[in-house]
């Protein structure tokens, strides 16, 4: 199973997707052949705001900062 994310795509009257060819070469896909697939929106939000409130970053101690 391989998990892809692409955007529909308007074909006629229908939405499609495609499926990239290095996934095909992989998975040994052919024209005409059957598959199987999941298919769930990705959801987005808007995150402008998000923060909003929110208390200020305290400042880390000199020797958190050399840590890395």
């Amino acid at each position: 199973m391989v998990m892809v994310q692409r955007p529909a795509k308007k074909w006629g009257n229908s939405l499609g997707i495609v499926i990239p060819a290095e996934i095909t070469k992989k998975m040994k896909l052919k024209e005409g052949q059957i598959i199987e697939a999941d298919i769930k929106p990705k959801k987005s939000f808007d995150a402008f705001g998000l923060f909003k409130g929110a208390k200020k970053f305290k400042r880390e101690k000199e020797a958190h900062r050399n840590f890395w």
